[in-house]
């Protein structure tokens, strides 16, 4: 087990005490990862909060049912998705990411607008706007994705989540996940082609 896993081990065992303080805690390590995992499922940004609040609202009580089997994020994700699925089906609305949502995580300082200032950094205004356009290519074919493959990737790739913790998460086998993994990257890298044969192509 992780130190990170051994540190939340102890706050759910102070939780399960009595301690709400300790719940405070895994709200403030988690919740900007929940509301971002949320923030890809979600078509109006406006509810990411309130589903994120509902999600922990949940955990909370659930917490003498978690039986440590595996790791807390984990769980809390299992719990963000199926609260997510339960908001947009009383909605009627479907698994889709807005433009108007990935503006606002974008402005928020998440990892893509950190990917973009990475990759941009002392480069000049052309490769500015090129690198800019292979961000957006990515979140693109990452929101054109079927709900399984756009929920493997984004534990693996953006969570950083093991093959073992993603299987437990999506309910299914490691086999099950390598390959959605697998379909997912070549999705993306077939839609960004054409974007680094043309970046390849030209000189800065």
């Amino acid at each position: 087990m992780s130190a990170d896993a051994d540190a939340d081990a102890v706050l759910v065992d102070r939780v399960k005490q009595g301690d709400t303080r300790a719940f405070e805690m895994l709200v403030v390590k988690y919740q900007r990862r929940i509301e971002r995992l949320i923030g890809r499922m979600v078509r109006d940004v406006d509810l990411v909060p309130d589903i994120a609040q509902e999600t922990f609202i949940r955990a909370y009580r659930a917490m003498p049912q978690f039986r440590g089997e595996s790791a807390f994020y984990t769980w809390l994700y299992r719990i963000a998705v199926n609260t997510a699925k339960k908001a947009l089906g009383e909605l009627k609305r479907d698994l889709l990411v807005t433009e108007s949502s990935r503006i606002s995580r974008d402005e928020d300082g998440d990892e893509t607008s950190r990917v973009e200032n990475e990759l941009t950094d002392g480069e000049t205004p052309e490769a500015l706007l090129a690198s800019k356009q292979i961000a957006r290519a990515v979140n693109s074919a990452i929101e054109d994705l079927s709900e399984d493959l756009r929920q493997a990737v984004t534990l693996r790739e953006i969570e950083g989540l093991s093959y073992e913790e993603i299987a437990e998460a999506m309910g299914c086998p490691i086999g099950t996940v390598r390959s959605r993994i697998f379909r997912a990257r070549e999705a993306i890298a077939e839609r960004l082609a054409p974007l680094l044969d043309k970046r390849s192509g030209e000189r800065w």
